[in-house]
């Protein structure tokens, strides 16, 4: 049927599918690379015989299981109520250190878990300084005198979490506080509510799918810790997927666990697509986000109470980890110069690099795709391909790592015989398996930065120039592209950092000789000697530190109302 013969509506749909076919099969290509991990476990599961599974059931699941889901409701729990408190307090009320606080409380974000629990537990040893100080205080002459947290449990496992995650919830729930406006607020208080119940009763159900959000991507990060969970020596399931793997030789037990944890990955979002279903509110107007509030002056012990108390998870995620390494490399100063921390540090900058550079190109792939053709399809494909930052590196690495070895074994099979030439592990033998691992976690990450600065350009420019005789390619590379700048710079750092402290998928994806920073501390921490891994941990935490602060201070600066006197 000719398209000319078509009603004009369907003339233009179909006009805009075949003009632009390719914006399709790069979204799609891109969808089938995020997945390719989770297919091959799910291959490398279906084809084992079962005989490990038994055991696994048996004496390695459940206690995983239950450890896992301990850690879960633990920390989901602790980071809601931390995060959501802090937040408020910088938000409703006026005190001393209120706006150092406000971007000082995401400083533990640019603390990696792993890191903090190695921090932590050489912090709380015995002869630390918290038991020291308890000892000296009270006399005691050994441990058996008195008694003290054991940091090595589950509860210690969740702590440390909680410590570093709390900040994902602090940022959302601070934003959504932020521009709520003061219009709900007023309209409470006018109803002689007072602010407790203002906060409990309004702002806080209003918030609900911030605090939502901010908890999954908590949860998210839990689920693919490794370092802290077996340092601290409590076994969850993605510990076991690694040790059924490595102690028992056992890839397809390791992949079955692996597809546990996917299902429990998959309920967790679901999870929290449910409790966000009918949750939505907006403002009539964005300008009203300006008209906040003003902030409640504290006097008296209120003043002094509120700052120590938000400084002390401040203190405890990111000054405790920063005091021990920095403690440890001042000891270490001429290690500045070992070929080994310099060789980690150099693999850390080009893996992390490279995978920025990728993954903020294939984010303007996959915005232009949706820009341009405008299809459901297309719009489906993209927000399948952002699924990646949902799968735990495990997961990523281990599904990578077989289906990448089964591309160089092709390739090199087909060199063999077309040219005589063995081309070798020309992915899993180079640091390209973690970059293109890394490039399916934090796609997500990319794309919704710079998506959200081309929100706020005019949609009309790049049809502007398009009227003008300019291509689509043509108008997005000199009208669009400059304009996102900033945005496409934002995405790449945080890119760059979330590799830099990458370990799950490093781990299982890094050739034979090759450590980047994130791999030497875990290497060290593994033998028992964080102290000589400490250098680079002080790598690691300051070059997440720089994003951190540059978020959280242009968030610190919300313009609110100036204080007013408590009534």
């Amino acid at each position: 049927m000719n398209a000319d013969a078509l009603p004009r509506p369907l003339r233009r749909i179909a006009g805009r599918r075949t003009r632009h076919p390719g914006v399709l099969l790069a979204a799609a290509a891109i969808c089938a690379v995020v997945f390719l991990p989770v297919v091959t476990l799910f291959l490398i599961a279906l084809s084992g015989s079962g005989e490990d599974w038994p055991h696994l059931a048996r004496n390695v699941l459940p206690g995983a299981a239950r450890n896992t889901a301990t850690v879960i409701l633990l920390v989901s729990a602790g980071t809601a109520l931390l995060g959501v408190a802090t937040a408020w307090a910088t938000v409703a009320y006026e005190f001393p250190l209120r706006r150092v606080l406000s971007w000082a409380l995401a400083l533990p974000l640019a603390v990696p878990p792993y890191l903090a629990a190695y921090a932590f537990a050489e912090f709380f040893l015995f002869s630390g300084p918290p038991q020291t100080l308890l000892r000296a205080l009270f006399g005691f002459a050994s441990a058996r005198d008195y008694w003290f947290p054991d940091i090595r449990t589950t509860g210690g496992v969740a702590l440390v979490m909680i410590l570093v995650l709390y900040p994902y919830v602090y940022l959302t729930s601070r934003i959504a506080f932020l521009m709520q406006g003061r219009d709900i607020a007023d309209v409470a208080r006018t109803l002689g509510a007072r602010p407790a119940r203002v906060f409990f009763g309004v702002l806080l159900p209003v918030s609900r799918p911030a605090i939502v959000a901010g908890v999954s991507l908590v949860l998210m990060e839990t689920v693919n810790d490794i370092g802290a969970s077996e340092y601290l020596g409590v076994p969850t399931i993605t510990t076991a997927v690694f040790t059924t793997w490595i102690n028992r030789s056992s890839l397809e037990g390791a992949a079955q666990l692996a597809m546990v944890m996917f299902v429990l990955v998959f309920a967790l979002l679901m999870a929290e697509q449910w409790a966000r279903r009918r949750l939505r509110f907006h403002d009539r107007r964005s300008t009203r986000m300006r008209a906040r509030a003003a902030r409640v002056q504290l006097t008296g012990p209120a003043a002094i109470a509120v700052p120590a108390g938000l400084l002390l998870p401040v203190l405890l995620g990111f000054g405790v980890p920063l005091y021990v390494f920095a403690d440890y490399a001042s000891g270490r100063l001429d290690h500045l110069l070992n070929a080994a921390l310099a060789s980690a540090l150099f693999n850390t900058v080009l893996t992390s690099g490279l995978a920025a550079l990728l993954t903020v190109a294939l984010a303007l792939v996959l915005i232009h795709a949706t820009r341009l053709s405008r299809s459901g399809a297309t719009a489906a494909l993209t927000r399948l391909a952002m699924l990646g930052y949902a799968l735990p590196g495990t997961i990523v690495g281990l599904g990578l790592l077989f289906a990448l070895a089964r591309i160089d074994n092709t390739v090199d099979a087909a060199a063999r015989a077309w040219l005589d030439v063995s081309t070798g592990l020309l992915l899993t033998g180079s640091a390209a398996a973690v970059v293109i691992a890394c490039t399916i976690r934090f796609l997500a990450l990319a794309e919704s930065g710079i998506r959200s600065g081309l929100e706020k350009l005019p949609p009309s420019l790049d049809e502007v120039a398009r009227s003008l005789g300019r291509s689509p390619a043509a108008s997005a590379a000199t009208v669009l592209l400059p304009l996102l700048r900033p945005a496409i710079l934002t995405a790449a750092v945080l890119v760059f950092v979330d590799t830099a402290k990458e370990l799950s998928a490093t781990i299982l994806l890094r050739p034979f000789g090759f450590n980047t920073l994130a791999t030497l501390v875990y290497e060290n921490a593994s033998r028992a000697v964080v102290q000589e891994g400490s250098l680079a941990a002080i790598f690691i935490i300051l070059t997440a530190m720089v994003p951190v602060i540059l978020l959280s201070q242009a968030l610190s600066r919300d313009g609110s109302a100036p204080p007013q006197d408590r009534a």
